[in-house]
């Protein structure tokens, strides 16, 4: 039974967190937009474009990374050494 339970509690909190670098990036982006608003007192409106202009940088980067290693496990596999045969013209 808590087998089960490690497993369902792991693929429930890897459905919000898949990309470790992803969800801290997000997260740092958060932090300081928040202190821009809090202390430098920046605008609302320049908060909001920071945070969509930051989570699209981040989303985008995150893609490009999972798309990079997808296809570079697919190049390495098919640039594996075959059987040759050597043909003799003798």
């Amino acid at each position: 039974m808590t087998n089960i339970l490690k497993v369902v509690f792991k693929e429930f909190f890897g459905m919000f967190i898949d990309d470790g670098a992803l969800a801290l990036a997000a997260l740092l982006l958060i932090a300081v937009v928040g202190v821009l608003v809090k202390f430098a007192h920046a605008d609302a409106l320049l908060a909001a474009a920071l945070l969509l202009l930051g989570c699209l940088l981040i989303l985008a980067e995150s893609v490009v990374r999972a798309a990079r290693k997808k296809f570079q496990g697919k190049i390495a596999s098919s640039m594996m050494p075959t059987t040759s045969c050597s043909i003799s013209l003798i």
